[in-house]
């Protein structure tokens, strides 16, 4: 595999992933929408993310299974305000790797201190805080990328020649694969972790109450 390969590659895939450029604020109406418009949005503004064209990336189901499991907090007279969009957004990419419960473990904290905060830092903040690291990511993602690439292409050279596309393919997507896997683990470990500190607070702050109600 030549250097060449690899640009090229990598090309590629910056184009690709331009093409799934997240959702910026200012794309984000400051007009509060019934349910219909929020599906129709998210539908638009992350249709590049769907694998099939008929993918369905939100639902009305979905979104009120959200609001009831406590990830999405209950829209104001069936209307969803431009930091609800924003929640449902953080639940979209999280949906995709993580349980239901380990949303709620990351998610809640960040609604109950920061949705609709009149005094200081909001839900804009905290998105804008989040998704200013894109481009510097993505650039560590391509450097990673495509040194997985040039590693792939390089296994299975003793094989038959006939078989070494589809074996190229095949070892890109096991180093993808362990990637995601690895990750996900550390995701799960630190979600574990939080919620140990969490409990051991609770037992701490129920502790001295019962400690202050004896007095």
């Amino acid at each position: 595999m030549d250097d060449k390969n690899v640009r090229e590659f990598l090309e590629d895939l910056l184009v690709s992933l331009k093409s799934i450029d997240y959702v910026r604020p200012e794309d984000v109406p400051n007009i509060d929408l019934y349910m219909d418009q929020v599906t129709t949005f998210m539908d638009e503004q992350l249709s590049s993310c769907k694998r099939h064209e008929d993918d369905k990336l939100l639902t009305k189901t979905m979104i009120n299974n959200y609001a009831k499991n406590n990830l999405l907090p209950p829209p104001e007279k069936k209307k969803y305000t431009k930091e609800h969009l924003m929640t449902l957004i953080f639940i979209y990419y999280f949906k995709n790797i993580l349980s239901i419960n380990d949303i709620q473990s990351i998610l809640n904290p960040i609604t109950n201190k920061y949705f609709g905060n009149k005094d200081g830092f909001n839900m804009l903040d905290v998105y804008n805080e989040v998704f200013s690291l894109e481009e510097a990511e993505t650039q560590k993602v391509l450097k990673d990328l495509g040194k997985k690439f040039k590693i792939a292409n390089e296994t299975f050279l003793d094989f038959p020649e006939e078989d070494q596309d589809f074996l190229h393919s095949f070892s890109f997507i096991c180093q993808l694969s362990y990637d995601v896997f690895i990750k996900k683990m550390i995701i799960e470990r630190l979600i574990d972790d939080l919620n140990e500190k969490k409990k051991s607070s609770e037992k701490k702050d129920g502790a001295a109450s019962d400690s202050a109600s004896k007095k």
